[in-house]
């Protein structure tokens, strides 16, 4: 069931994105990061005033991550880099998949050690897309095989159970999550949206264990117990509802990215607030993000 809450869902940047996504919430600064992946830009968005600058990376790019000060991870068409927030330098780190030409990296996080995960997908709608880890120390490793587009991903608030999503599968499953050696094991479907006309995307997870699951084509975000169940959606004005995080000073405020890309005339004129970023006030309280930082202690 919808729970149109308009005066606590904002739009709060007009920035009519290709394909909005990625948002990642930065406590140090108050601010968010998020990406335009097919314009290659990497934004910051400060709530306070309401300002937004970005910076091109000179292509896709997927996914992005807190590295330390002044530095993200990013994660472009075939390839980890660095980028510097103050020069906008890119500082390319490895190569992957480039034998893969239909693939490209998508949705990423890092886990509670800042070990980054990012997954790949394939324009070609074959199941030959993975989910990697890539370690402080440099080192890769392959976590998840076969999927179609790797997508959504999070850890549960005790570190137990990791999620990732395959969208066009409309499935998210969940997997037993062991910390101290960043290993997954016991697959099982958490939620199974078969049938539905809508994709599950980015999702993020609060201090409760609830999943909040953006939705392609779906116009909402669906709110999940830690069961699976739906508890309840929330409805946007526009249809490609990619993303989500939790931000803000208490980490109530629900940040959402949307798309605009292959959207008709008429589309666009029933939704024209589509590619825009949108905030919604919650009464919950979500998770700090997680930077590429080993020297993080769980």
């Amino acid at each position: 069931m919808y729970q149109i809450v308009q005066d606590k869902l904002h739009n709060v940047l007009n920035a009519r994105a290709r394909l909005g996504e990625g948002p990642i919430w930065d406590d140090n600064d108050k601010l968010l990061y998020w990406v335009d992946i097919y314009n290659h830009r990497v934004h910051q968005f400060h709530p306070a005033s309401g300002k937004n600058v970005f910076f091109d990376v000179g292509d896709v790019v997927g996914a992005i991550a807190k590295a330390g000060k002044n530095q993200l991870i990013i994660a472009q068409r075939h390839r980890l880099a660095f980028l510097d927030t103050e020069t906008g330098i890119v500082t390319p780190i490895v190569e992957i998949e480039t034998d893969l030409p239909d693939n490209r990296f998508n949705d990423a996080k890092c886990d509670p050690q800042g070990r980054f995960w990012f997954g790949s997908m394939s324009s070609s709608g074959k199941a030959q897309s993975s989910l990697y880890r890539y370690d402080f120390d440099g080192s890769l490793h392959v976590m998840e095989t076969g999927l179609t587009v790797s997508n959504g991903l999070g850890w549960s608030p005790n570190h137990e159970t990791f999620y990732l999503t395959d969208s066009p599968q409309q499935k998210i499953y969940a997997y037993d999550f062991d910390t101290a050696t960043g290993n997954i094991s016991n697959r099982r479907i958490f939620v199974d949206l078969t049938g539905e006309s809508f994709f599950p995307d980015g999702l993020t997870i609060d201090s409760q264990g609830y999943i909040w699951s953006a939705m392609w084509n779906g116009w909402c975000v669906i709110r999940f117990s830690p069961e699976g169940k739906e508890i309840f959606r929330l409805q946007l004005s526009v249809p490609l509802v990619t993303s989500c995080t939790f931000g803000g000073e208490d980490l109530q405020t629900l940040y959402i990215t949307t798309a605009s890309i292959g959207l008709k005339q008429e589309d666009i004129e029933k939704s024209f607030d589509s590619g825009d970023l949108f905030a919604f006030d919650t009464d919950v309280t979500g998770l700090l993000t997680y930077d590429f930082n080993l020297s993080r202690k769980v």
